[in-house]
């Protein structure tokens, strides 16, 4: 006589259950390191775009002007006039250049010119607010617009993860950080040691290069050797805003992703001593160069190097890898 079977199957005991439960806990462990690696390389090459836009757009505004776009206004006569607030002509190198990153109607609202104030009209101020995709690191999470924005306090005010590289000189804040002249020019009215990189700056763009006026002929340390747009973080410094002159540059005087002696963060509001830059990518932060290409920098950097780096015509000769 055949043998009857039970179809049903045996059940899993709860110690199988368990085990089971535990192995899946195990395996999802494993691979959530592995997905959030994929997730911030997706993230990193992202940015690396965004920053090769702004250079490319740089670029281009350079080929139809014959000069690098500008902070501040053509009209000023005095440093006075390039600080502080919506109050004037104070429009960022990056408002100078939103019809070459697609922002065409957008520079058209704010009205970006050489005589409109940046808190001209409603018009104007709600251009202000804008999002700007290209400005965006998708690493960060930093919100926009905001209203905290130094010299823009209650203003709501579009962010941006990506400034202009002043240069590597800078006279203020910490000891460490103060180095003006050494890594000069200082000369004359349009700069002070205790403003070195602020007015007067050995890079690319400073809040009052409009007095400058320079094509990329004045890269005399050559173009791949340049700092020209780096990253920054608005949640951990209010000098990070897409329209205004003063806060759309920063310093390589500081060192990258630069904190305290003791490990703490800066406040965000110490300018004297985070007027520079920092991101959300693991150990470092990216640059684009002043050619177009896009370097990414590690936080253990010899801050001699990195200054150097930040210079238009100091002519050093040195490795990022030092």
């Amino acid at each position: 006589m055949a043998r009857r079977t039970d179809s049903r199957g045996r059940a899993f005991t709860l110690i199988e259950l368990l085990v089971v439960i535990a192995i899946i806990a195990i395996l999802i462990g494993l691979l959530l390191p592995a997905v959030q690696k994929i997730r911030e390389a997706a993230n990193r090459m992202k940015c690396s775009n965004n920053l090769k836009q702004l250079a490319l757009a740089v670029h281009n505004y350079h080929d139809t002007h014959g000069v690098l776009p500008h902070n501040g206004s053509l009209t000023f006569t005095t440093q006075a006039q390039s600080c502080c607030g919506a109050g004037a002509r104070r429009w960022s190198w990056i408002a100078r250049i939103l019809p070459y990153i697609e922002q065409e109607n957008l520079f058209r609202q704010a009205n970006v010119s050489e005589t409109t104030n940046l808190n001209a009209n409603a018009t104007v101020l709600a251009a202000l607010a804008t999002r700007i995709p290209t400005l965006i690191c998708p690493s960060d999470n930093s919100q926009t617009p905001r209203t905290d924005r130094h010299n823009l306090e209650g203003l709501s005010i579009g962010i941006t993860n990506y400034k202009g590289v002043a240069g590597g000189n800078w006279g203020n804040g910490e000891a460490r950080w103060r180095w003006g002249t050494p890594n000069g020019p200082l000369a004359g009215p349009l700069g002070t040691a205790d403003h070195s990189g602020v007015l007067n700056g050995n890079g690319f763009f400073f809040r009052t290069d409009y007095f400058r006026r320079m094509s990329f002929a004045g890269v005399v340390d050559g173009l791949s050797n340049t700092f020209m747009i780096g990253e920054d973080i608005p949640d951990l410094s209010t000098h990070c805003s897409w329209p205004y002159s003063n806060n759309a540059v920063g310093t390589c005087g500081i060192g990258p992703n630069a904190v305290r002696t003791n490990g703490q963060p800066y406040a965000k509001t110490d300018w004297p001593n985070n007027y520079s830059f920092r991101s959300r990518h693991t150990n470092g932060l990216q640059f684009a160069l002043g050619d177009g290409s896009v370097r990414y920098v590690r936080d253990s950097v010899t801050l001699a190097a990195y200054r150097a780096y930040a210079s238009i015509n100091g002519g050093e000769v040195v490795s990022l890898d030092n």
